[in-house]
C-alpha cells in the first residue's frame, strides 16, 4: 500500500472509532450472572467503564499513528495487530456502557486527536522509542485497570470479566513491545505520561 492508502485507512479507523459501530473479533468475556446493578453501584460502574472506553479510543489513535510512522514493516504489522485487539476492548466497553444505560465520554474526539498527535510524535523518534512508548503506556494501563478492579462493585461480574481480560491483553502488548526492542523512556517522560493520563481519567469519569 502507498502512504496515501495508509493515511486514508487511519482516517477511516478514526471515524469508525468515534462515530461508527465497532465490532469485536472475540466475544465479550463471559461472567457468572449477577443481580442487576442499581443506584450508586450502577453509576460507579458506568463511570469506570466510560474511562476504560476512553482508554480504548486513545489506544486506537496511538496505534494507528505509530503504525503510520513506523520505520520497519515488522513494527507496522505489530502495531496493527495490537490495534485489532484493542478494537475488541473498544467494542466490549461500549457494549457494557449500553448495558449499564450509560454513555461514552462526550470529549472522545478531543481524546482521539490528542492521542493521535502523541503517537505521531513518539513515532518520529524512531522505532525503539515508539516501542518503548507502547511498553510504558501499556504498563500504566495495567495499573489503571487493576485499580478499577478494586473499585468496581464486587457483584458486577460482567464489568470485572472485561477488565480482567483487558489487563491480560495489555500486559502481553507491553511484553511484545519490550521483546521487540523497546527503549526505556526517561523518567520525566514517564511522569508526564502519568500526569496526562490522570487528567484524562478524572475528566472522563464525569464527562
Amino acid at each position: 500500500m502507498t502512504a496515501t492508502d495508509d493515511v486514508l485507512i487511519a482516517i477511516d479507523n478514526g471515524l469508525r472509532t468515534l462515530f461508527g459501530t465497532v465490532h469485536a473479533s472475540r466475544p465479550a468475556p463471559a461472567a457468572p450472572t449477577a443481580a442487576a446493578l442499581e443506584g450508586d453501584d450502577r453509576r460507579l460502574a458506568g463511570a469506570l467503564m466510560r474511562v476504560n472506553h476512553v482508554g480504548e479510543v486513545c489506544a486506537q489513535a496511538l496505534y494507528q499513528a505509530q503504525a503510520l510512522t513506523a520505520r520497519s514493516p515488522e513494527l507496522r504489522r505489530q502495531m496493527m495487530r495490537a490495534a485489532r485487539e484493542e478494537t475488541d476492548h473498544l467494542a466490549w466497553t461500549q457494549q457494557r456502557l449500553d448495558e449499564l444505560g450509560d454513555h461514552p465520554s462526550r470529549l472522545n474526539p478531543l481524546w482521539y486527536a490528542g492521542a493521535f498527535g502523541i503517537g505521531l510524535l513518539a513515532g518520529r523518534f524512531g522505532d525503539r522509542v515508539s516501542l518503548g512508548f507502547v511498553v510504558e503506556t501499556e504498563r500504566q494501563v495495567e495499573q489503571h485497570l487493576a485499580g478499577h478492579l478494586d473499585r468496581l462493585p464486587a457483584h458486577d461480574t460482567a464489568s470485572r470479566a472485561i477488565v480482567e481480560q483487558m489487563m491480560h491483553d495489555e500486559a502481553r502488548h507491553a511484553d511484545e513491545a519490550q521483546a521487540a526492542g523497546g527503549a526505556d523512556l526517561p523518567l520525566p517522560v514517564r511522569m508526564l505520561m502519568r500526569a496526562a493520563a490522570k487528567v484524562m481519567t478524572v475528566t472522563a469519569h464525569r464527562i
